[in-house]
């Protein structure tokens, strides 16, 4: 293992601050800068001061800081960072490498307080309060704990803070946040650091921070100060929880509390194992099945504890918390990383390596919130993990299709068309992406942007001030001057609204139903604020589509 300098804020005697009643509930985090760049240098035995740089997309995500200090900056082409450091060793993304050589950190921080949740490679957190009354204080525990981890050859910085998400942040800094100044602390930090830690985000925060700025809000406390009802109104349900942090609102301590049985999962390993490969393999297993246990029970898991028993009684559990629900994908992976850490005893002079092969492996979900309360978006966003999201939904959608048929599962593409309706074509899943019309054709008569956000297919009655039904002249104008609208359907009481504003109508073409007739649309706002798209056809009007 490669000997590492360490420098941290945290060894300053300015950390060492009074003990407070509040230091109970103290949450002292850790943080390695650059982890999947130290991970690859430590994996490829590389000394600490050459440069590396990791690449996805052919783009720097993570880069050492003796690449920093040539030049590379995370964002970079390849070739750029080349030319900038060109001695520099460029390594491909891997989360597997990431998480297994983070193991072994996390076991000698383990050593020293039992209690240990790993956020993601990189980033644990611990409870501070017990832990520094035992060894003397905070200033002793971080001390103690940065030595530890120093010894396996990684760089670490620390920080203590009241809640989980401003100890992390103290912990980028090497800060110590004294008991109750978690809001004084927050208050000038930018906004963007709201979405600076991805374990404690939700991928929507970084929009989130942006449009922030734009509005001119700036900081951490300028956005504390909005109440909660205006960003619950304004924004999306994460700008709650965002809101939530930023006044460093009482957050869940890092700590296990017992589940139900039913939702954990625990498997005798019949024959033992005592390989990765094997281990990794079942650890899927295990996941579908926990993924199983929380759909019947309508719940999804944010913090998971792994454990593994060997045939000798040796425990080694590891908890994960996750600022999002736990995938099957996801937690096959903690599980990987957490055994084969574990199994290859990845430090020097490692004691808490099995002492025989693995004959329990146990997932326990810690804490389960509602199915629905977080969800994972389909959709791209910029962020590394995004092809990981898309193949995750095409999968999801070839496993319906395969349930419901093939034509049960369609895509829309853009097509060529006059109508919003005819601008799409519906492209079942797997087949070749041809639109039935070519939207690069000039289409005349095209309906104007913008395009109504919900298309629909209703009938309804357009009338003037006496009653009388108004149509669309051989000429493409109003019969009539159109003055109320009115809809009914079987079963129902007709309904009927006056008009505020129309514009129209315009023909786009005749229609083909043999009739003769004009196919023409108009605009209409209601009385009741609503803005409607109507559509003329078959010499009757229907609903094609309402504004947003």
């Amino acid at each position: 293992m490669v000997e590492r300098t360490v420098s941290s804020e945290f060894r300053s005697s300015e950390f060492r601050s009074v003990e407070s009643p509040s230091a109970e509930k103290r949450i002292l985090a850790l943080w390695c800068p650059d982890w999947p760049a130290t991970a690859a240098a430590i994996a490829a035995d590389l000394p600490p001061h050459h440069p590396v740089s990791v690449l996805y997309a052919n783009r720097v995500v993570a880069c050492s800081a003796p690449a920093r200090m040539a030049g590379v900056r995370r964002g970079m082409r390849k070739r750029q960072a080349q030319s900038a450091c060109p001695e520099m060793t460029v390594v491909a993304t891997d989360d597997h490498r990431d998480g297994r050589v983070f193991e072994p950190v996390v076991a000698v921080v383990a050593d020293l307080v039992p209690v240990v949740e790993v956020l993601r490679p990189g980033l644990v957190v611990v409870p501070a309060g017990r832990a520094a009354r035992y060894f003397g204080g905070e200033h002793v525990l971080a001390e103690k704990l940065i030595d530890a981890v120093a010894a396996c050859g990684v760089e670490v910085q620390g920080g203590v803070a009241d809640e989980l998400f401003t100890a992390v942040l103290a912990a980028r800094g090497g800060h110590h946040v004294p008991p109750g100044g978690d809001v004084a602390y927050l208050a000038d930090r930018p906004v963007g650091d709201l979405a600076v830690e991805p374990s404690l985000s939700d991928p929507g925060r970084t929009e989130l921070a942006e449009l922030l700025r734009r509005l001119g809000i700036t900081t951490i406390g300028a956005f504390a100060q909005m109440s909660v009802r205006d960003v619950a109104t304004r924004f999306a349900a994460d700008a709650v929880v965002a809101h939530r942090l930023a006044n460093a609102a009482p957050g869940r301590p890092p700590s296990g509390q017992a589940t139900p049985v039913d939702l954990i999962i625990e498997h005798r390993c019949d024959p033992p194992i005592d390989r990765v490969d094997s281990a990794a393999f079942l650890g899927r297993r295990l996941a579908d099945e926990l993924a199983g246990a929380l759909a019947a029970a309508s719940a999804a898991c944010t913090r998971l504890t792994v454990e593994a028993v060997t045939e000798r009684g040796q425990r080694h559990a590891r908890t994960w918390r996750c600022a999002r629900p736990l995938t099957p994908e996801a937690t096959a992976d903690r599980i990987r990383w957490q055994l084969e850490g574990w199994l290859t005893g990845g430090r020097p002079g490692a004691e808490d390596r099995p002492d025989s092969p693995v004959v329990m492996l146990r997932l326990e979900p810690i804490e389960v919130v509602g199915a629905g309360t977080l969800q994972y978006s389909l959709s791209g966003n910029g962020l590394p993990e995004d092809p990981e999201i898309g193949e995750r939904a095409r999968r999801c959608l070839v496993r319906v299709q395969g349930l419901l048929g093939g034509d049960a599962v369609q895509l829309p593409i853009t097509s060529g068309g006059r109508g919003p309706a005819d601008q799409i074509t519906m492209v079942a899943l797997g087949d070749e992406r041809i639109p039935a019309r070519n939207p690069a054709a000039p289409w005349p008569g095209r309906l104007p942007q913008p395009t109504p956000a919900v298309l629909v297919e209703t009938p309804i009655l357009v009338l003037d001030m006496t009653g009388t039904p108004v149509e669309v002249t051989g000429r493409g104008c109003f019969s009539a001057e159109p003055t109320t609208v009115q809809m009914h359907s079987a079963g129902r009481r007709r309904r009927s609204w006056e008009l505020r504003w129309w514009a129209g109508p315009w023909p786009t073409g005749l229609d083909d139903d043999g009739a003769g007739g004009l196919i023409a649309r108009a605009q209409v706002l209601l009385d009741d604020s609503r803005a409607l798209l109507l559509c003329y056809r078959a010499r009757s009007w229907v609903v094609e589509g309402v504004y947003e």
